[in-house]
C-alpha cells in the first residue's frame, strides 16, 4: 500500500552514524570488502569475492558504467585567492552528457561556485594547463545565476581538444563531502569502477567499486552475466532531505542511457533473476517501466517529454499495465524514433510502498541517514532496514562510498 508522502516523516529514516564508522579510504583489494547478505529476513556475512555464492544462476546483473569526471576545478584569482567551480551537469543547448563532454572550444555548464561572493563576475577566471607539452589557456566566464546553481561558460584555446579531455587535466576527482580529505592519485583509480566507460558522473556508483575481474569470472561459471546501462550520478545524490516530511523533498534529475538490446534482455528475463548493482542501476531500469507506461497512456508523446518525474509511480494509472507490455511499448517507440539507445532523464523517487517492477535484489553500500537512498532500501526490504543497519553498526562494517556493502533480497518475493 502506498503511503502518502505527507505522512512519511524523514526523521524515521535515521540511525546513529559516527564519524569513525565512515570509510575515508578504500581497502587495498576491492573485492576484500565485507558483504552483508539479507535474504528471507535472515542476515549473514561474507566478502564480495564470494558474492557468486548468493546470486541465483542465470541472473542478469545490471551495472552502471558511468565514469566520474574531474568535476572540481580550482582557479586562482589575480589577487591570489582561489575560486572552486564544481560542474554539475550540462547547460543548454547540449541535449545530453556525451554531447557536452565532446564539445570543443567552449561549452556551458550548471555549476556550484565556492567563493562566488569573492569573484568579480566581470573578470574571467584563467587557468593555464599543459597537455602533451602544449599550453592550453582554460577560461571560466560568469553567465548568470539560477536557483541553486550558476551558469558558467568554459572556453579554451587552442580549441582542438574536447571538454572531457580538458577536464581530465584541469580538474580534480570530487570525493563525497563526508570524506574530509583532499583527493589523491589513488582516488583517480579507486573512485571509479573497473568497467567505467562513459564520462558524466560527479559521484561514483559506489556499489560497483567492489567488483573485480575475478568476481565476474566466478559469476560467469553460474551464467550470471553483466549488462551495462548508464546513469550519470549527480551531486544531488548527497543532497539532504529537507523539511519534516517526504512531501517537501525535491528529487534530483539524472541522465540515463540504455540500449535497446538491454531492454530486449529485460523483456526476455523479466523479474526474478534481475540484480541491480547499486541504487543508480535500480532507479534506471525501474524508470524504463514508467517510460513505457507514459507511452501507453500517450502514444504520441514527444521525445523531450518522455522523462520520469519523482511522483509518476504514485500518480500514473498503471494498474493494468504488465511489465512486458510496458517494455514492448518503449521498444516500439524507440523503433518509431529510429534510435538504438534511449537517452533521457529520471527523477524517480522510490520510498516505502513502492511496488518494484523489474528488480528483487540489490547490491549496495550503506547509505547516509535521512537520505533518499535509505528510503529506497526501506522500500525494498521494509522495516528490516533498521535491523540490517544496526547489525552493520554493531559488527564494525565500514560505511558510505569507500565502505563495505550488502546484498539485499526483497521481502515481497
Amino acid at each position: 500500500m502506498i503511503i502518502q508522502p505527507e505522512n512519511i516523516s524523514i526523521d524515521q529514516f535515521s540511525y546513529p552514524l559516527q564519524e569513525k564508522q565512515i570509510a575515508k579510504y578504500p581497502l587495498a583489494e576491492r573485492d576484500a570488502s565485507r558483504l552483508l547478505v539479507y535474504e528471507k529476513e535472515r542476515i549473514s556475512e561474507d566478502i564480495y569475492r564470494n558474492i557468486d555464492r548468493y546470486l541465483p544462476e542465470n541472473s542478469l546483473l545490471i551495472c552502471n558504467d558511468t565514469r566520474v569526471i574531474e568535476a572540481r576545478i580550482l582557479f586562482q584569482k589575480q589577487t591570489g585567492g582561489f575560486i572552486e567551480i564544481f560542474c554539475l551537469e550540462p547547460g543548454k543547448p547540449n541535449p545530453n552528457m556525451a554531447t557536452a563532454m565532446g564539445q570543443k572550444e567552449k561549452v556551458r555548464w550548471k555549476c556550484l561556485v565556492g567563493g562566488a561572493s569573492k569573484w568579480n563576475k566581470a573578470e574571467d577566471l584563467i587557468k593555464k594547463i599543459k597537455i602533451n607539452q602544449e599550453e592550453i589557456v582554460f577560461q571560466a566566464s560568469y553567465i548568470l545565476k539560477e536557483s541553486g546553481y550558476f551558469i558558467i561558460e568554459f572556453s579554451w584555446r587552442p580549441g582542438e581538444l574536447t571538454f572531457g579531455e580538458i577536464l581530465h587535466f584541469a580538474g580534480l576527482i570530487p570525493l563525497p563531502p563526508y570524506i574530509k580529505r583532499e583527493a589523491d592519485h589513488a582516488d583517480a583509480l579507486r573512485y571509479q569502477t573497473i568497467y567505467a566507460a562513459n564520462d558524466g558522473s560527479v559521484a561514483a556508483p559506489t556499489a560497483g567499486l567492489h567488483f573485480t575481474r575475478r568476481i565476474f569470472e566466478k559469476l560467469g561459471v553460474k551464467n550470471i552475466t553483466p549488462e551495462f546501462i548508464t546513469l550519470h550520478v549527480g551531486a544531488g545524490t548527497f543532497k539532504p532531505m529537507k523539511g519534516e516530511t517526504l512531501q517537501d523533498h525535491e528529487m534530483h534529475e539524472e541522465f540515463i542511457e540504455i540500449s535497446k538490446s538491454t531492454i530486449d534482455k529485460l523483456i526476455e528475463l523479466e523479474k526474478g533473476r534481475i540484480v541491480a548493482v547499486g541504487t543508480t542501476s535500480l532507479r534506471a531500469i525501474e524508470s524504463l517501466y514508467w517510460l513505457g507506461v507514459k507511452i501507453i497512456l500517450q502514444s504520441e508523446i514527444k521525445k523531450e517529454f518522455l522523462t520520469v518525474k519523482q511522483w509518476d509511480p504514485y500518480t500514473l494509472n498503471s494498474k493494468s499495465v504488465p511489465v512486458r507490455s510496458s517494455l514492448l511499448a518503449l521498444e516500439q517507440w524507440m523503433n518509431r524514433q529510429q534510435v538504438e539507445k534511449l537517452v533521457t532523464k529520471t527523477q524517480l523517487l522510490i520510498y516505502p510502498g513502492y511496488e518494484f517492477k523489474m528488480v528483487n535484489a540489490l547490491v549496495t553500500n550503506f547509505h547516509q541517514p535521512q537520505s533518499s537512498l535509505l528510503l529506497l532500501v526501506a522500500a525494498l526490504i521494509g522495516k528490516d532496514w533498521k535491523k540490517v543497519y544496526q547489525y552493520a553498526l554493531d559488527h564494525g562494517f565500514r560505511f558510505l562510498s569507500y565502505g563495505d556493502g550488502c546484498l539485499l533480497f526483497s521481502n515481497s518475493h
